[in-house]
């Protein structure tokens, strides 16, 4: 029986892409996203918490990400969570949750989108069209 490990998420980049190459020449790129939860506590307060995601894409994804997308810009990440380890040079033992994203989708209005107006290039990443509102996602 296989398992599932997928994550979904709708927030906004905390900073913009780093994209990196791999000694074999594939393209790596991180960023982080935050998240957000309102609601009401007991006594009628209104509450917030904020979630912080590590997110890294690889290959086109990659690369669409470093081209189109920019701190503070909406999106939609949808992949895998992975955990990895490692230990510095004091020895000590690190771990790092991230999101390994397959699927990515630039909320953000076109002019906010660090794109100077000419859509006509192909995105491998299928972004949104302009008039697509984060309510309208089938989940």
């Amino acid at each position: 029986m296989n398992s599932l490990n997928r994550a979904q998420i709708i927030g906004n980049l905390t900073r913009d892409p780093e994209l990196r190459q791999t000694t074999g020449g594939q393209s790596v790129c991180s960023f982080g996203v935050a998240t957000n939860r309102r609601w009401k506590d007991s006594a009628g307060e209104l509450r917030e918490e904020v979630e912080f995601h590590n997110i890294v894409c690889w290959g086109k994804t990659a690369e669409f990400v470093s081209q189109y997308i920019k701190k503070g810009n909406r999106i939609f990440v949808e992949g895998r969570l992975q955990t990895r380890n490692w230990e510095d040079e004091a020895g000590v033992k690190h771990y790092r949750t991230e999101i390994i994203a397959f699927d990515i989708m630039n909320l953000a209005p076109r002019e906010n989108n660090g794109n100077s107006g000419t859509d006509d290039v192909k995105q491998p990443a299928k972004p949104v069209d302009d008039e697509a509102k984060v309510e309208d996602l089938p989940f």
